[in-house]
């Protein structure tokens, strides 16, 4: 690992200071801003020193309570499911107060997120602020709202039937703390752009981006009371009255497996609508003919954000003609990637979210090398950092190398800046062991040949591939995953369409005499 650069105050620690001071500390419920009435807060740590950021209001089950029954109340009181119009305009005010701060609010994602200053450019600030927000303010204008059906009644009369959608009603909207705000506003566009009311519910470790939109809607935008509720809090049991209480008509979550399937459980008493976006295991499929360079910038890509990317091809597949040169090559750039504060701009990979997750990084490698897997690179917790780093969570950059695609480290999901390597002899080999897996989320093929390379993405079993760096990222685009990798679609139409009911009204037109 190469030793990483120290300074005397590293620039994490000034930017956590200015996004501290800017912080919002209430929740939103029924348009006010409000502190916990009983007064509890919880700690906003930072992921690169371990130290406290600031707090934030820890809303109770009684909070919880009162910001679905100010959704339900806006939904089934207010004209705000059928006005089309005030909801363009809301969105529209909100995507304006959000370009007004952007500013504060990169520098706000990389001090609670500890996510590196690269990736703001991307998917961590900058693609969401471009199109999450007005990709489904513009369906309110084309989506197709009504259609007609025509055919016989059952005397001969005329009948016509109308197919409508509607909105499903109050949307919990549960989000995660890797891509914090890109999350929250590809489940807020579309369910509010698609007449629901949301009670939004931030991942405890990165809270401010929320309670910053709950700022800039109740001060900037003409959003009804109760149509969007932010109400962070540490409490599994508070943030689980969001899967059982009746009046919540659907979950949309995003996060790992495991706690997909207990919302999923959770929801069933209540027949509650899931749209679970999880885990992934994705495979990049490395060919013979591939370029080498792509390849090696493909592999980094699992270093990115330490990892902490769902979507993230975290297991290699190369062809065995160049497996030890290509292992080789990607050990080098992973033991050269700048490790460090995320607040400078050369930064690669920053820290893992906590150190609950940093244990979690590093049991997994260990159990990875008793199992047999090969250690190249890493495997363990990042030393000579500044000492106001130092208390942070940083992990190696890890390669192994396995041969055996059965062995958890290549089936489980990791969450870390950690990429397994495996060999395969030819197209079918690296089919069946890329689909070998519990995940389906996403995934990437290179190779000389185009079209070789699309007969490959079309028999792997995922909900999006890139062929030779092909990106399937957008506002537009669906995005979700089969098997275990979750249920149902976010973004692109088919991400807007979940967020609606489909109502039939047939009406018998007599014929005339």
């Amino acid at each position: 690992m190469s030793e990483t650069v120290g300074e005397t105050s590293p620039p994490i620690i000034e930017l956590g200071r200015r996004a501290a001071e800017r912080a919002e500390f209430r929740m939103l419920i029924d348009g006010e801003l409000v502190e916990a009435p009983s007064g509890a807060a919880f700690d906003n740590v930072s992921p690169a020193t371990g130290e406290v950021l600031g707090g934030t209001a820890a809303a109770g089950s009684a909070d919880m309570l009162r910001a679905i029954a100010a959704a339900r109340r806006a939904f089934d009181k207010t004209d705000w499911s059928t006005n089309r119009a005030l909801r363009q305009r809301c969105l529209d005010q909100l995507q304006q107060a959000l370009e007004a701060e952007k500013h504060e609010l990169g520098e706000e994602l990389v001090a609670e997120a500890g996510c590196p200053t690269m990736t703001l450019r991307n998917a961590q600030l900058d693609w969401p602020l471009a199109e999450s927000l007005r990709y489904p303010s513009r369906l309110i204008d084309e989506f197709v709202w009504e259609r007609v059906l025509e055919g016989s009644g059952l005397f001969g009369d005329r009948n016509m039937r109308a197919v409508m959608q509607e909105p499903v009603g109050v949307v919990a909207a549960i989000c995660p703390s890797n891509f914090p705000l890109e999350v929250a506003l590809n489940k807020l566009g579309p369910a509010l752009a698609a007449g629901n009311t949301v009670v939004l519910k931030p991942d405890p470790n990165t809270p401010w981006h929320a309670t910053r939109l709950g700022r800039l809607i109740a001060e900037g935008t003409d959003f009804p009371p109760g149509v969007v509720n932010v109400v962070p809090t540490p409490s599994n049991e508070v943030a689980g009255l969001l899967a059982t209480d009746p009046r919540v008509d659907m979950i949309s979550f995003t996060g790992s497996t495991a706690v997909g399937r207990t919302l999923m459980r959770l929801g069933a008493d209540t027949m509650k609508r899931t749209f679970l976006e999880l885990g992934g295991k994705s495979a990049l499929i490395v060919l013979e003919d591939a370029d080498p360079m792509a390849a090696l910038r493909s592999a980094v890509g699992v270093c990115v954000h330490a990892g902490q990317a769902c979507a993230a091809t975290s297991r290699m597949l190369v062809h065995r003609s160049k497996f030890d040169e290509m292992v080789a090559s990607v050990a080098a750039a992973f033991e050269a990637v700048p490790v460090g504060d995320p607040a400078l701009p050369e930064t690669l990979v920053g820290p893992v979210i906590s150190a609950t997750q940093r244990s979690r990084v590093l049991d997994a490698c260990t159990r990875a090398t008793v199992d047999g897997a090969r250690l190249v690179t890493g495997g363990a917790a990042v030393q000579n950092l500044p000492p106001q780093l130092a208390g942070g969570y940083f992990v190696e950059p890890t390669v192994f190398v396995c041969d055996d695609p059965s062995l958890p480290i290549a089936q489980e999901e990791i969450f870390g800046p950690v990429l397994v390597m495996m060999p395969f002899s030819d197209d079918n080999e690296a089919v069946r062991i890329a689909n070998d897996s519990a995940y389906g989320l996403a995934g990437a093929v290179l190779s000389g040949s185009l079209e070789r390379g699309m007969g490959i993405a079309r028999r792997i079993r995922t909900g999006a591939i890139g062929v030779n760096g092909g990106m399937f990222y957008g506002a537009d685009a669906p995005f979700g995953g089969y098997k275990n990798s979750g249920v149902g679609r976010q973004c692109g139409l088919e991400g807007f369409q979940q967020y609606l009911e489909t109502k039939t009204i047939g009406s018998r037109i007599p014929r005339r005499h």
